[in-house]
């Protein structure tokens, strides 16, 4: 059952060369598209900021700001101090003196290099204390007043430490910590300012974003339908409908999710995890080193994900376009599956494929559901780190409690990305799958519909001057094959099936080129005339007839602005087709279900004439167009043939030898050579081919007629 495999020439997750062609289709809204990166990078910037806000609530304004820090200062400060560092803090922060050698020091006022010298050297208390300015704050005056234990006075300041300030009642507490309440108030403002920034940059990006992919879904679908229309008949051959369906519906979402979760979001991640890591190193270097030693880890178990989801990928792919293949067939030959009563075999059959499917798609998800949780063991291991060796350093004095935090929230932020690596990558490959299939279809060459002579008066003379055709390399299916046709004649071409009677009409249309020989339309090769133009000149009713959705005019006209409603309505009533859409409930407006399901075969071959008429061709082309008609309506329609000819070179294909005995030449094919042609009479008289035929199925006729009366009687 391999042919309902889809081979799919997958090539590199990423390749250069078709993102490059992909990235063509953002030029015309790359403004967009660059706007969508600027607001990307705003929102990133915003969601970077979040933590250190936090940071800064806790370190300012929840924790109290200021220690005592030991500096060695000779007695009564008369000499220089006794070391550089005290010196240095001496200076440049000129700390509160509180006795020998302790002073007051609003730690967050220092520098990041004379901290951490204070704090290695241990110089730094471990309780933290609040100042208290009384001067001019009557309700601070009296709240020391009736708690005289737990303030200590120095220099008209009142400092209180953390052991006495969780003795004082709550009210106590407001009133001391009403400045860092109200930084604690300002800064909640501003963290839902940046929210509602998030809010409204986050939808206008994400609007931008999908309105400038919906665009380029509108022009790929575009593109790749109008190159359908102009691709020649080889192509349609050699690839099935399903398939080029999927081009312009499936691949193409394919390659707009690719746009629209994965182009600018990995740019995203790329801006977070690099914004994470200087955030991380400028907090506390030594602790960010120690996160980038997971790097390694992290880019070894991310390779080998890459290579076992690209072979699970892979091998679903080609399972699902097994089983959508069986699944279109099934359905396609419903009638014939159910008339032979063959449900319990393609049942099973199906059941076989569904199961191929499930058991790759359960390989797939292994590959994903492994992938997620080394990731998420590997963003615990690190959370672990941080609070072990982060939390030392904040009982040591060496790391504040707020950049512990904040270091935990980035490292969530860290691993967010890589989390979502494993949907990034399924779909950037899948992108790149159909990107490829995409190509491959827009880059077979197209027919020149815009090129070549266009006559200024069209005759219809036709001419096959030693042709040779074959549609696969040298398996010929017309051998030197040669005849002409003046304008105004009538020709039939007769022979048995898989002579090539079908192949000289898609010639005559060049639906194919021809390998040898020539083909001469008013001598001139149909190579040379514009294709758009031949074929306009030109009539097909075959006996398959196709009919579109819509109504019965529409299906006349073909919604040709050239074809007026009453030219449409004259041309039915001309092949007497008048007579059954009359009797539709809408009549010429009534409803054509899909294929012309609701109409008789005779029916939508009346409106297929009804179709050559209205176009007025001067080739008219019938292969067993009364094959599905009854007698009466054939009796119909052989009587309007006389006039449909008139003035038209025609070519007719047909089985029943007596509806061409008037042509005014008969061509008589046998294994793809010409070996008969001439009027019925010539032919008849040289004892043939044609008159073999001719004779069994007179004969065949007469039995049938024989068995139909002596039935009646």
């Amino acid at each position: 059952m391999s042919y309902h495999w889809e081979e799919e020439k997958l090539g590199a997750a990423y390749d250069s060369k078709l993102m490059g062609r992909l990235l063509s289709y953002i030029k015309p809204y790359r403004k967009l598209f660059w706007v969508s990166l600027v607001l990307i990078v705003l929102i990133t910037g915003l969601e970077l900021a979040t933590p250190y806000l936090t940071k800064r609530a806790i370190d300012y304004f929840i924790l109290l700001p200021d220690a005592i820090v030991q500096l060695r200062v000779e007695v009564g400060r008369s000499h220089p101090p006794n070391d550089a560092l005290s010196a240095r803090v001496l200076d440049r922060y000129h700390p509160l003196a509180l006795g020998k050698d302790q002073y007051l020091i609003d730690l967050f006022s220092l520098d990041t290099v004379t901290r951490t010298d204070l704090e290695k050297q241990g110089r730094v208390s471990k309780e933290h204390f609040l100042r208290v300015d009384t001067s001019t704050n009557a309700k601070l005056t009296e709240l020391v007043t009736r708690n005289p234990n737990a303030f200590q006075k120095v220099d008209n300041i009142q400092i209180i430490g953390e052991t006495k300030l969780r003795q004082l009642p709550p009210t106590d507490l407001i009133i001391l910590r009403a400045p860092q309440l109200y930084g604690l108030a300002g800064l909640a403002l501003l963290f839902v300012a940046i929210l509602l920034g998030r809010l409204v940059l986050g939808f206008f990006q994400i609007w931008i974003l999908q309105y400038t992919g919906q665009k380029i879904m509108y022009d790929m679908r575009q593109e790749i339908f109008t190159h359908l229309m102009r691709l020649p008949a080889r192509f349609f051959d050699k690839n099935p409908v399903g398939r080029l369906v999927t081009r312009a519906t499936n691949d193409v979402a394919a390659i707009n999710e690719m746009y629209t979760s994965v182009l600018v979001y990995l740019l995203k991640d790329f801006f977070i995890i690099l914004g994470v890591f200087v955030i991380m190193l400028q907090l506390n270097w030594q602790l960010g080193l120690v996160i980038l030693l997971l790097a390694p880890f992290i880019v070894w178990v991310t390779w080998e994900f890459r290579k076992r989801a690209r072979e699970a990928y892979r091998d679903f792919r080609r399972k699902l376009a097994k089983l959508n293949g069986y699944l279109q067939e099934c359905l396609s030959g419903m009638r014939i599956i159910q008339i032979f009563a063959q449900e319990q075999r393609n049942s099973q059959m199906f059941s076989d494929i569904n199961e191929e499917e499930y058991q790759a798609n359960m390989r797939q998800l292994i590959t994903f559901s492994v992938f997620q949780p080394i990731i998420h063991m590997i963003s615990v291991v690190a959370v672990a780190l941080i609070i072990w060796y982060g939390g030392l350093a904040v009982i040591s004095g060496a790391f504040t409690l707020g950049s512990l935090v904040a270091f935990l929230s980035y490292v969530e932020m860290l691993f967010a990305p890589i989390r979502d690596l494993a949907e990034k990558y399924n779909i950037l490959q899948g992108a790149m799958a159909s990107s490829e299939r995409i190509f491959l279809l827009l880059d077979e060459k197209p027919e020149e519909q815009g090129a070549g002579k266009i006559l200024k008066t069209f005759q219809g003379s036709i001419e096959f001057c030693d042709v040779w055709f074959a549609y696969e390399q040298e398996e010929w299916v017309l051998r030197d094959v040669s005849f002409s046709v003046k304008p105004g004649e009538r020709i039939a071409i007769i022979g048995p099936t898989g002579s090539g009677k079908t192949t000289i009409i898609s010639l005559i249309l060049r639906m194919y080129d021809i390998q040898k020989g020539k083909i001469l339309i008013d001598g001139i090769d149909v190579r040379e005339l514009n294709l758009h133009f031949l074929r306009s000149q030109m009539a097909v009713v075959l006996q398959d007839v196709f009919l579109f959705s819509g109504d019965i005019l529409g299906n006349i006209r073909l919604h040709d602005a050239k074809i007026s409603r009453e030219r449409a309505i004259e041309a039915a009533q001309y092949v007497e087709a008048e007579g059954f859409i009359r009797k539709l409930p809408r009549e010429y407006e009534s409803e054509v279900k899909e294929r012309g399901a609701t109409l008789s075969a005779g029916q939508r071959q009346l409106l297929a004439f009804a179709r050559a008429v209205a176009f007025n061709p001067k080739i008219l082309v019938l292969d067993e167009a009364t094959a599905n008609i009854d007698s009466q309506t054939e009796g119909l329609i052989q009587r309007s043939l006389g006039k449909l000819l008139q003035g038209r070179t025609s070519v007719v294909i047909a089985h029943r030898l007596s509806t061409i005995r008037d042509a005014d030449k008969i061509l008589v094919l046998h294994h793809g050579q010409l070996i008969e042609q001439g009027t019925h009479s010539e032919l008849m008289g040289t004892k043939g081919l044609y008159h073999a035929l001719y004779t069994l199925q007179f004969a065949e006729e007469q039995a049938q007629a024989s068995s139909a009366f002596a039935n009646g009687n």
